[in-house]
């Protein structure tokens, strides 16, 4: 037993868990989002407003929210991870049916003076479930065909949900994260090797399938993948986003042009200059230099909670904590990707860092859960 665990078994409850915080998590996660506030308060011509004050009091409101989940006793979790699956899945199903239409899509729920986005929600509580399913069965089952199947279900049903708002984005967070969490936890690789070749096979039945009775995307979508494929195509039009992007990113240079120099987003060249594309306004105004620090402290967040998932002593902690941590990864690998004419541009946004409030809510509450791990894997008293 180490020194600190001798004394902490001595102390209160309360005060013992705030002892055992990843600290070092919650002081990386301050500096992330200090980028975020520093470019909003950039784009917005050096003012607070409209997007760095709100977005300084969203995160200092997350924190807030991490340390509740955070001293919620690991088990709890546990055993609501179900329930909290299941009322995702039927607030999607609202959505379905008395959701709020915005901007050509049906995402949001109005209760009284609430506007509530499941999507958000079901990015969370999908790992919660398949982290819960994976602790509870079997490692000898693992692998089996009926277990795997079950996983997926578990998986799919949110995205395809999310999927038909339409939400392409989030539908394919959602997805790739569940299947994080079933990576993790063992699963024979020839599944993902028949799930690549069912995805190429799925690649080119969206292709095939547009401008006929039963095109899989909207129309929009495709002419997002047409902007991908060549933004030339239609330069003021589909392709407008992505070669502003490239124009931002490319006349950064090594060390940008300064801050609150940016011409893209100063002049309003750049559109969402605040939301997804905000990793190019960075570019521009602190060029290669400002990105990779920004990259790096991405990575740091990843090395640190991966760290405390090796040192778990629960397999539901453990895989919650690669799941959430999977999914930060993902949000900002497919933003830089897209910004970067890498990836179609989808719409998710750059993690505590583009101006949002869902995201950033759920986020927090995705690094409360790993506090929660972390804090418990001694097992101390609840």
């Amino acid at each position: 037993m180490s020194y600190l665990e001798y004394n902490t078994r001595r102390m209160p409850a309360g005060l013992a868990k705030v002892l055992y915080v990843n600290w070092p998590l919650v002081a990386l996660l301050i500096l992330v989002a200090s980028y975020g506030v520093v470019m909003l308060y950039s784009v917005a011509g050096g003012n607070l407003h409209p997007w760095a004050e709100p977005q300084l009091k969203r995160f200092a409101f997350g924190l807030v929210i991490m340390f509740v989940v955070a001293f919620v006793p690991l088990w709890l979790w546990r055993s609501i991870s179900g329930l909290a699956y299941a009322v995702s899945v039927l607030l999607l199903l609202g959505v379905e049916f008395f959701g709020s239409v915005g901007m050509g899509a049906k995402r949001w729920l109005e209760l009284g003076p609430l506007r509530l986005q499941p999507s958000e929600l079901a990015k969370v509580t999908t790992i919660m479930a398949l982290a819960a399913f994976y602790d509870w069965l079997d490692l000898k089952k693992t692998s089996r065909i009926l277990w795997v199947v079950l996983a997926t279900l578990i998986a799919l049903v949110p995205t395809l949900l999310v999927l038909r708002q339409p939400d392409l984005g989030t539908a394919m967070l959602i997805l790739l994260g569940g299947g994080v969490v079933i990576f993790a936890s063992g699963v024979h690789w020839g599944y993902f090797a028949a799930l690549i070749a069912t995805g190429a096979g799925l690649v080119t039945a969206v292709l095939q399938s547009r401008g006929t009775e039963w095109q899989i995307l909207k129309d929009y979508q495709y002419r997002r993948i047409d902007a991908f494929l060549d933004p030339t195509l239609d330069p003021l039009g589909a392709g407008y986003h992505i070669n502003q992007s490239m124009i931002a990113l490319g006349s950064g240079g090594w060390s940008g042009r300064g801050f609150m120099e940016g011409t893209q987003a100063r002049l309003n060249f750049l559109p969402e200059k605040h939301t997804d594309f905000i990793f190019t306004t960075l570019a521009e105004e602190f060029g290669f230099v400002g990105a990779s620090s920004l990259l790096i402290l991405y990575m740091m967040v990843m090395g640190v909670c991966l760290l405390s998932a090796l040192r778990s002593t629960s397999r539901f902690g453990a895989l919650l904590i690669v799941g959430v941590t999977g999914t930060f990864f993902l949000y900002f690998a497919v933003n830089m990707a897209m910004v970067m004419g890498l990836a179609p541009v989808v719409g998710v946004p750059l993690p505590l860092v583009s101006y949002g409030g869902s995201a950033m809510i759920v986020l927090m509450v995705g690094f409360g859960l790993v506090q929660s791990a972390h804090i418990h894997r001694a097992r101390l008293p609840s």
